[in-house]
């Protein structure tokens, strides 16, 4: 399907998929938006008019953790950006999985090229932008990585207790090493962290949750 917004049509067929497929109608009063520093700000998927109101209070920079998919979002949004003077950046994370260690580090550099005040989203804004915003507080501020997880929490939506809980263990995973061999988080994901093996742990000791994966059926 395609969705390059050139005829009125096609408009239409973005901003439905936009609206109902993507749930777009549940993020029009709620968009799970929380400032966690003075210069970047996390929420769910915004609009094409939430974009326009970020743009007025200075965003520079929008990180799609979704991808560059084909979808009506995103056509929308990437038009949105250009429109409004953001820079656009498609960076993919996962919910229920490990991440390999050329993405941490990936991460890590984005934070540092992007320009300011930037604002990072994935669909719902709890879990991929939960994530991101632990590493973005870990290398960015600073911040131990028994803090920075907290930004993985309820209340913004994030459920430990179904496969999401995979971002939490990969987290806690350094934290149990560290317990027993200081070292820092970066040394650890280049020369000791094993996503296959970190992911096999955690399905070892999880206990699904119903009502995330198979009720909420959350992306």
């Amino acid at each position: 399907m395609s969705f390059d917004l050139s005829t009125p049509s096609a408009r239409k067929k973005a901003k439905n998929d936009l609206i109902w497929r993507d749930h777009g109608f549940l993020r029009i009063w709620f968009q799970n938006k929380r400032w966690i520093s003075d210069e970047m700000v996390r929420s769910n998927q915004p609009s094409p008019k939430q974009i326009e109101q970020w743009s007025k209070r200075g965003i520079r920079t929008i990180i799609n953790l979704r991808g560059g998919t084909n979808s009506g979002f995103h056509a929308l949004e990437k038009e949105a950006c250009k429109t409004y003077g953001i820079t656009l950046e498609n960076f993919t994370v996962k919910s229920r999985d490990t991440h390999p260690p050329e993405v941490i580090f990936r991460a890590r550099d984005l934070f540092e090229r992007i320009e300011y005040p930037a604002l990072m989203h994935c669909k719902s804004g709890a879990d991929r932008a939960g994530f991101m915003a632990a590493l973005y507080m870990h290398f960015r501020k600073g911040q131990r990585i028994e803090q920075a997880m907290q930004q993985l929490s309820l209340k913004t939506l994030h459920v430990k207790l179904g496969k999401t809980g995979m971002l939490d263990f990969f987290f806690q995973s350094y934290l149990d090493f560290a317990a027993k061999k200081p070292i820092s988080f970066s040394e650890w994901v280049a020369s000791e962290y094993d996503p296959a093996q970190v992911k096999a742990n955690f399905m070892e000791s999880w206990i699904g949750n119903i009502l995330v994966e198979k009720i909420l059926r959350r992306e």
